[in-house]
């Protein structure tokens, strides 16, 4: 039986440690890099506090788990309202605010049967009632193309609560997380980009061949071999940003860079 979280730790003269641990949730491998003055075993009761944490969002939002609680909302929201958990309900109400907020490029209605750009308008929240009603048939919510990037979030505020200054998460390569400093220099560089207390989120296709985001314009999978990185402090908005940058067309994915001229961007190859 496969161990679920597996570490390697490393002391060193100046007193710190690195724990370097990984182990595989929310669909991806995830990787963790902990460097601190902590012990080995501290250190450890860290990376399980996370890997708890990551278990519990992927039994709340797991599209693809008919157990999760994603999926009964998705089963039965049109029939009547389904109160939500807090987490959940500020998840999704996050997610309809940026869909206005990146002109309707991010959307986690895509899913849905006949779907098309106004199906997220059947999708209510009461905040009165802390509950969602679908307003018609097939509507389904999809939190897949921003969980990751909550996760990064959560993971954060693990580390701050237990005082871990220095931190890489890495979640698939396409989500990360970077505290404080590398052991032997300022930041972390990852794919040449450096980061420091911030979040480096990733979507596209790193092939012709594997296409997974669908496009809010016309309900297809975008094509064409191309990532588009975006750096942030906020790893669920970073997700968001960068899954709708790549699913905008030419002109709005111009607008979208101008109204988040903040944040960094990363295109390859380049438009």
């Amino acid at each position: 039986m496969q161990v679920p979280i597996q570490h390697i730790y490393k002391p060193s003269h100046e007193g710190s440690g690195l724990l370097y641990a990984w182990f595989l949730s929310i669909h991806t491998r995830v990787d963790i890099i902990l460097y601190s003055k902590n012990t080995e075993g501290e250190l450890l009761l860290v990376v399980n506090r996370i890997y708890d944490a990551l278990c519990r969002l992927e039994k709340m939002a797991n599209f693809y788990d008919p157990a999760s609680e994603l999926a009964y909302v998705n089963r039965t929201a049109f029939v009547s309202p389904v109160v939500l958990s807090e987490e959940l309900y500020s998840m999704i109400d996050l997610c309809l605010e940026y869909n206005e907020k990146t002109l309707g490029c991010f959307d986690i209605t895509v899913h849905s049967e006949n779907y098309n750009q106004t199906t997220i308008q059947s999708v209510h929240l009461s905040a009165e009632d802390h509950n969602i009603y679908f307003s018609r048939p097939g509507v389904a919510v999809n939190l897949s193309g921003f969980l990751k990037g909550y996760a990064l979030e959560t993971i954060k505020s693990i580390l701050n609560e237990c005082v871990i200054e220095n931190a890489l998460i890495n979640m698939g390569n396409s989500s990360v997380l970077a505290l404080g400093n590398h052991p032997v220099g300022t930041g972390w560089n990852v794919n040449n980009i450096l980061l420091h207390n911030e979040c480096l989120t990733t979507s596209g296709n790193d092939s012709s061949e594997r296409r997974h985001i669908v496009s809010p314009r016309d309900g297809k999978l975008v094509e064409g071999a191309r990532q588009i990185s975006v750096v942030t402090t906020n790893g669920a908005i970073g997700e968001i940003l960068s899954t709708a940058l790549f699913a905008a067309d030419g002109e709005q994915r111009k607008a979208l860079m101008g109204i988040y001229a903040h944040c960094r961007v990363y295109i390859y190859p380049p438009c």
